[in-house]
């Protein structure tokens, strides 16, 4: 299987970046911009929001492309990590204060709601970076409203088999709610932007 942003394309990639290259920039905004937007919607629910989600996060591997560490994983996974801390805080500052009357309970909804939102984000990612197969039994399953057996049939695939990629699909996404908190980064990648 040919993987989205293989680890030799990273390191390029940060090279190229690191030397300035605005065609580099825009390579890496056509292969992820669609991830970051979507991912940043799907967290804040505004379009607008997203938008200026997605300028942030690209503007930010722009100007440091220093911090991203190949041995801590793809580049792919770090903008879609950007993307996610950069909602996260935008989730939060709109929030408001913390003072007064019920600041406990909007805190405490606020986390909730980024909680559920991260959950949400990353079983899309989850989703997205899956082998087809497994993706396109999920999809034939649970948007399409196939049984295993019409589902093997559409893959042409054996039941054992379509019941495999559902079960190892539902497997991936069940972690979806495993996740570490919010404010945890992998290590290497330094500040939050």
């Amino acid at each position: 299987m040919v993987k989205d942003a293989p680890p030799r394309w990273d390191r390029r990639m940060q090279q190229r970046l690191a030397r300035g290259e605005a065609a580099a920039l825009g390579e890496l905004y056509d292969r992820f911009a669609a991830l970051v937007h979507s991912q940043a919607h799907r967290m804040l629910d505004d379009e607008d929001a997203a938008d200026q989600v997605t300028r942030e996060v690209f503007g930010y591997v722009w100007e440091n492309p220093e911090a991203y560490d190949p041995k801590h994983g793809s580049m792919r996974s770090w903008v879609a990590r950007l993307t996610h801390r950069r909602s996260v805080q935008r989730l939060r500052s709109a929030d408001g204060g913390t003072d007064g009357p019920g600041a406990g309970a909007r805190a405490e909804e606020l986390e909730h709601r980024v909680l559920r939102a991260t959950a949400a984000a990353r079983a899309d990612y989850i989703v997205a970076s899956m082998p087809a197969p497994l993706r396109a039994a999920l999809e034939l399953a649970y948007v399409q409203r196939r049984d295993y057996r019409q589902a093997a049939a559409d893959l042409g695939v054996t039941g054992d088999e379509a019941r495999r990629r559902l079960r190892l699909g539902l497997q991936l996404l069940s972690t979806a709610n495993t996740r570490p908190s919010a404010d945890s980064a992998p290590p290497g990648y330094g500040p939050t932007p």
